[in-house]
């Protein structure tokens, strides 16, 4: 049996009455340093997961999420969400400090 990792992209900032995102594009998803995948806005993507220490990482070019670790047992369905920078002093921050481009929380 295997774990799950689910990472929902969505953004909670809203301006004119609809989201807003300054660092758009899809974004890449790495876990314990390989690729497994990407998620563009307003979506969700699953990929099954070994029991065990996982470090996840977002990125999108030279701008990424920080390191996020986690653990997974048998049967769980690990939840993420993630989302760009939606406010100024955050975005301009990322050019300096790449790893702040994009929050990624666990739920």
């Amino acid at each position: 049996m295997s774990a799950t990792l689910k990472l929902t992209r969505n953004i909670s900032y809203f301006m004119i009455g609809r989201p807003f995102e300054l660092r758009r594009g899809r974004f890449e998803i790495s876990v314990d340093g390989k690729d497994v995948g990407s998620l563009e806005n307003h979506e969700t993507f699953e990929t099954p997961l070994e029991p065990g220490r996982h470090t996840l990482r977002i990125r999108k070019g030279r701008y990424s999420s920080r390191d996020c670790s986690f653990e997974s047992v048998d049967g769980e369905v690990v939840t993420f969400r993630c989302h760009g920078a939606a406010l100024w002093p955050t975005y301009v921050a990322s050019i300096a400090k790449p790893d702040m481009a994009i929050s990624l929380k666990q739920e």
